[in-house]
C-alpha cells in the first residue's frame, strides 16, 4: 500500500455550457509547490452529488498523490441549471468535458497527463465522453451504470410511457408550468422492496450519506434524452486507451461493466472486488479500499 499523504480540498466553478459548476478540488499538500501533477475528474452518480462518494474516491486518490476534481452536474447540487434534478445524458458527458478543459487552464495540473472516474451513471457518461474526447488518457468506473438500460430492464413499458410523456411535459414547462419530478429512491422500504432500491435507500435516505442537495428525484421529461443515449455502444473507441472497470461481483451493475470490456478489446479491464454490492462500493472500506489501491495503481501507470 502506498504512503498516504495529507490533502487539501478547495472549492472550485467552471462553465459548462453556459452554467457555472461548483466542484471540489482535492489535492495532495505537497501540490502547492506549484509542479503541474496528474489530475482525474471523478463523477457522481445519477441523483447524487459531489460531496458523498465522489468526494470520497477524490480524497483517497489525492491521499495517494494525485489531483482529484469532484463537479455537482449541471441542474443538480450547487450548480446552476434548470430545470433542477435533470438527467440530460449528453450535457452530463460535456460537464466531464468541461471539467477537463478548466483542469486545463491550471498552472498546477499537467494537461497532458488527465484521466476521468465515474461512478454509478457517471460511470456511464465517463467513458461516453471520452470516446471522443482525447485529453482523457485513462478511463476508469465504479459501479458502472448504463442509466437508460437501467430503466428499460426494470420496467420496459414504464419508461416507455416516460418517454411518450415527454413531449407533453415540455410543452407544459413552456407554458410556465413546473418541471414533472419523480422519485428515484423512496422514502421508506420494506420486505417487499427490490434488493437494488433498499440499497440506494439506505445509503441515500439515512444518516449513512444523507445530503440536503442530493434530493434523489429527477425531471421525468429526461426519459426522451436518455432514451436517445448508449453509455457504451462506441467505447470500442477509447483505444488504445486503457479503460478499467470495477464493480463488486453481488453487483446488480455487473453486468454493464462485463459486457462494456467485452465490447472495448484488449485495453479494457474489469476489476471484481469479491462479494461487494453496487453501493458497497460507494462508500464501504471492505470495498472501497481496494477498489481506491487498484484506481491508484492504474492511473499511476497510466498518467
Amino acid at each position: 500500500m502506498a504512503t498516504q499523504q495529507n490533502t487539501t480540498r478547495t472549492t472550485v466553478t467552471f462553465p459548462s455550457n453556459g452554467m457555472t459548476l461548483v466542484g471540489h478540488l482535492h489535492a495532495p499538500e505537497g501540490a502547492a509547490d506549484g509542479a503541474p501533477r496528474p489530475a482525474v475528474v471523478v463523477g457522481h452518480p445519477t441523483t447524487g452529488v459531489k460531496e458523498q462518494t465522489a468526494d470520497l474516491y477524490a480524497r483517497r486518490l489525492a491521499e495517494r498523490g494525485l489531483t482529484a476534481l469532484t463537479f455537482d452536474a449541471a441542474c443538480q447540487g450547487e450548480s446552476e441549471g434548470e430545470p433542477r434534478g435533470l438527467e440530460n445524458p449528453f450535457q452530463r458527458a460535456d460537464d466531464f468535458r468541461n471539467a477537463v478543459s478548466y483542469l486545463t487552464t491550471r498552472d498546477d495540473v499537467d494537461a497532458a497527463r488527465i484521466g476521468v472516474l465515474g461512478i454509478c451513471g457517471s460511470g456511464g457518461y465517463a467513458p461516453y465522453a471520452a470516446q471522443t474526447d482525447h485529453r482523457m488518457k485513462a478511463v476508469a468506473t465504479v459501479s458502472a451504470a448504463d442509466v437508460p438500460d437501467f430503466f428499460r430492464s426494470a420496467d420496459p413499458e414504464g419508461f416507455q410511457e416516460m418517454v411518450e410523456r415527454s413531449g407533453a411535459l415540455r410543452a407544459e414547462e413552456a407554458a410556465g408550468k413546473p418541471a414533472t419530478l419523480v422519485s428515484a429512491v423512496p422514502e421508506t422500504v420494506d420486505t417487499s422492496t427490490p434488493a437494488p432500491v433498499r440499497e440506494f435507500h439506505d445509503y441515500y435516505r439515512t444518516p449513512r450519506a444523507h445530503h440536503p442537495r442530493a434530493t434523489n428525484e429527477w425531471v421525468l421529461r429526461s426519459a426522451d434524452q436518455l432514451d436517445q443515449y448508449d453509455s457504451y455502444a462506441g467505447v470500442g473507441k477509447l483505444a488504445p486507451r486503457p479503460l478499467l472497470m470495477i464493480a463488486g461481483s453481488e453487483a446488480f451493475t455487473l453486468g454493464h461493466s462485463r459486457d462494456a470490456v467485452e465490447r472495448a478489446g484488449e485495453s479494457a479491464e474489469l476489476f471484481t472486488i469479491e462479494g461487494a454490492t453496487h453501493v458497497d462500493l460507494y462508500d464501504r472500506d471492505e470495498a472501497v479500499g481496494p477498489a481506491v489501491e487498484r484506481l491508484a495503481e492504474f492511473f499511476g501507470a497510466h498518467l
